[in-house]
C-alpha cells in the first residue's frame, strides 16, 4: 500500500509541512519531532514523490556534475565528494560523461536543461565557458574547475598546481637532478597547458637542462609511448615529470620494458595522487589533488551561490602538496 505524506504527518503527529522540512532538509527540527518524522517513514515504507514535488515547488533536487570520464581514476574521488555534500542536503546527482567528444558535449548540456537541475559542477576542461550558455540562460548555476573568474552565475576554483610544482623541483633538486624531461597532457587541455608551463618555467627558472616536452593525453600506453621517445635521444634525462598518475604510470612501464631502472637510473614525478599512485611499483612521486575535498567545494559553492538574491558567484582555491614516495631518488654517480 502507498501512503501519502499526509498520512506521515497524521502518525507522526506533526503537519505535512514539517515532514517535508525533514526530508528535505531544508531547516532545522528539533531531534524528537525529526525522529518521530523518520520513525513514521519508516513503518509506513514511504518515499516521497519527487515528480509531484517539483510540480508544487517549480524545483527539481537535481545538480549536474560533468566529468570527462568515468573510467579515469582521477573522477572517483570527485564524484564521492560532490555526491555525499549534495545527498548531506537532501539532492541527488545527475552525473554526465563528455567522452572528450563535441556531440557528447552538446548532448550533456540539452540533458541537463531538460532534467532542470538547479546547479551543475563542469569539472572537465572538454566544456568550456561558450558551450555552457545555455545553461546560463536557463538560470542554471554553474561552477568551474581552473577557469574563472566568477560573475553572475558562474563560479571558480582554481587548483594551486604551482604550489605542488614547487614542491617537486625543489625535491629533485635536493637529491642533485639537474636534467629534466616533461610528458604533458594534451594542448586542447586548460589545466594540462597550465601544469606544463608552470613545470617549464619552474626548470628554467632553477637552470636545469629541459629535454623537448613531449605532449601526451591522460592514459597509460600515452606515457609509455613519450618515454619510447624520450629513449630515442642521445643522452636520457635522470627525472621525468609526468602530467598525470596514469602518464607517469605508463612511463615507468616502458622504463621497465628498456632495462631502465626506477628510481635508480631515472626518478618520476606524477601529478594527481590517484589510489594507484601508492600500488605502482615503486610507488609513485606525486603531486596531490584533494579530489574528494574538490567535490565538496564544487557543491559547496553552487549552493551558496543559488542561495543569493543576486546568484553572484565566487572564486575559490585547492592547494596542492607533493607526496615523496620511491619514485625518486638522487642520480646515479655523475648522470644527473
Amino acid at each position: 500500500m502507498s501512503y501519502t505524506m499526509r498520512e506521515v504527518a497524521k502518525k507522526a503527529g506533526v503537519s505535512p509541512a514539517t515532514v517535508s522540512r525533514v526530508l528535505n532538509k531544508t531547516k532545522d527540527i528539533s531531534p524528537e519531532t525529526e525522529k518521530r518524522v523518520l520513525d513514521a517513514v519508516k513503518q509506513l515504507n514511504y518515499y516521497k514523490n519527487v515528480h509531484a514535488q517539483r510540480l508544487s515547488t517549480g524545483k527539481s533536487d537535481l545538480f549536474g556534475l560533468v566529468i570527462s570520464e568515468i573510467v579515469n581514476p582521477y573522477f572517483p574521488e570527485l564524484i564521492r565528494g560532490f555526491q555525499a555534500a549534495a545527498w548531506d542536503k537532501g539532492y541527488d546527482v545527475l552525473l554526465c560523461n563528455t567522452e572528450y567528444n563535441r556531440a557528447r558535449t552538446e548532448s550533456v548540456v540539452r540533458k541537463l536543461i531538460e532534467s532542470d537541475v538547479r546547479g551543475v559542477a563542469v569539472m572537465t576542461a572538454s566544456l568550456e565557458k561558450n558551450r555552457t550558455a545555455e545553461l546560463v540562460a536557463a538560470r542554471i548555476g554553474l561552477v568551474f574547475c581552473n577557469l574563472g573568474p566568477a560573475e553572475t552565475l558562474v563560479s571558480n576554483i582554481s587548483i594551486d598546481y604551482q604550489r605542488g610544482i614547487s614542491q617537486a623541483i625543489e625535491h629533485v633538486i635536493s637529491l642533485g637532478h639537474r636534467r629534466a624531461a616533461v610528458i604533458s597532457g594534451p594542448e586542447d587541455n586548460r589545466t594540462a597547458v597550465n601544469i606544463r608551463q608552470s613545470l617549464i618555467a619552474g626548470l628554467e627558472a632553477r637552470s636545469f637542462k629541459l629535454f623537448p616536452v613531449i605532449e601526451s593525453n591522460y592514459r597509460v600506453d600515452a606515457g609509455a609511448s613519450a618515454v619510447r621517445a624520450i629513449l630515442e635521444q642521445p643522452e636520457m634525462p635522470s627525472v621525468i615529470f609526468c602530467g598525470s598518475d596514469l602518464i607517469a604510470m605508463g612511463a615507468m612501464s616502458a622504463l621497465e620494458d628498456a632495462g631502465i631502472s626506477v628510481p635508480e637510473d631515472v626518478s618520476i614525478v606524477g601529478i594527481d595522487d590517484i589510489s594507484f599512485a601508492f600500488l605502482a611499483r615503486p610507488p609513485l612521486t606525486t603531486i596531490s589533488v584533494p579530489r574528494e575535498r574538490l567535490g565538496m567545494l564544487a557543491f559547496e559553492a553552487l549552493e551558496k551561490m543559488l542561495r543569493l538574491k543576486r546568484r553572484k558567484g565566487a572564486d575559490y582555491y585547492l592547494e596542492t602538496e607533493l607526496i615523496v614516495r620511491k619514485s625518486t631518488a638522487p642520480p646515479r654517480h655523475g648522470k644527473n
